[in-house]
């Protein structure tokens, strides 16, 4: 008799463990969800309303990525000036890519490397590694987001609408993220390069080929400026290099020893863990559409 109320016991907390597990990876997946929506809802409204909303959108972004670039790289105690040099980086290119300022400004860019120095002769502990991790964060970082904005001066040349051949960029991007971790969750045998990133495989590179290449056959039927070839060379080789960019964000955060680059997106990590394939894509994407446009 005396068995029957633990086993009772047993059983009620089991069942009482199970539903709080359930509860907290629906309440995972609604976070995840939610701020995946917004995040979205950001990224495409800026597109869609103005080439300098995108500009100001950005920046914001910029300033973050460099953030948590700076923390993945350095000792986290790096001057505030760096930031603000990185930001002037980004307007820099930027203005010139939305045809506020003309190309001739491009040569400003020369005086980053004497104001880099200039800064850390003012440091009270000076690291040469940090010089490093400065200009190879401008790099990372605040050049290609600034080289986004150069959709809108090729667009305007071309006599596009900017607003779809970013978009695109952005679309083909998440279609390869998705389809390769659905691939390699569910088919994932091979590992693609199990040193930095464990969980990615061959088979999930392949699904997320397929799939980018199927948006840009679907891109194709709807905008003329690219041919249909054209537009699967594009998708491959956003492909090839924004997976080359996840695997380097990977290896960043791998050497500091972290999950996730930031925290600014429950669920989803920081600024760089949602661009990092944008980020590495963009100036092959601009070099290839300004060869073929």
């Amino acid at each position: 008799m005396t068995g029957e109320p633990d086993q009772l016991s047993f059983h009620s907390n089991f069942i009482v463990l199970h539903l709080t597990l359930a509860l907290n990876s629906l309440k995972e997946i609604l976070v995840r969800t939610a701020s995946g929506i917004v995040f979205l809802i950001i990224v495409i409204g800026s597109i869609l309303i103005h080439p300098v909303a995108f500009l100001v959108v950005f920046a914001g972004f910029t300033v973050l990525g460099l953030k948590e670039y700076f923390e993945l790289t350095t000792d986290k105690h790096i001057s505030p000036l760096y930031l603000i040099l990185g930001i002037l980086l980004y307007f820099l290119i930027g203005l010139i890519g939305t045809d506020i300022l003309a190309p001739f400004h491009f040569v400003w860019i020369i005086l980053v490397l004497p104001l880099v120095l200039v800064i850390h002769l003012f440091e009270k502990k000076r690291n040469m590694a940090e010089i490093g991790a400065v200009f190879s964060g401008y790099f990372y970082v605040a050049v290609p987001f600034g080289l986004m904005n150069w959709f809108a001066m090729m667009s305007n040349r071309g006599g596009m609408l900017y607003n779809y051949l970013l978009i695109s960029l952005f679309v083909i991007v998440w279609c390869n993220d998705i389809f390769a971790y659905l691939s390699g969750s569910f088919l994932g045998k091979h590992k693609l390069f199990e040193r930095i990133s464990p969980k990615k495989t061959w088979e999930g590179f392949v699904g997320g080929m397929i799939f980018a290449l199927l948006a840009g056959y679907i891109l194709s039927l709807f905008f003329h400026d690219l041919t249909l070839i054209q537009w699967l060379v594009l998708s491959s080789i956003i492909v090839v290099t924004g997976t080359l960019g996840d695997l380097s964000e990977s290896m960043l955060k791998r050497y500091a020893g972290v999950k996730d680059s930031g925290s600014l997106m429950p669920g989803h990590g920081g600024v760089l863990d949602r661009f990092d394939a944008v980020l590495f894509a963009t100036p092959f994407v601009l070099i290839y559409l300004e060869t073929v446009l």
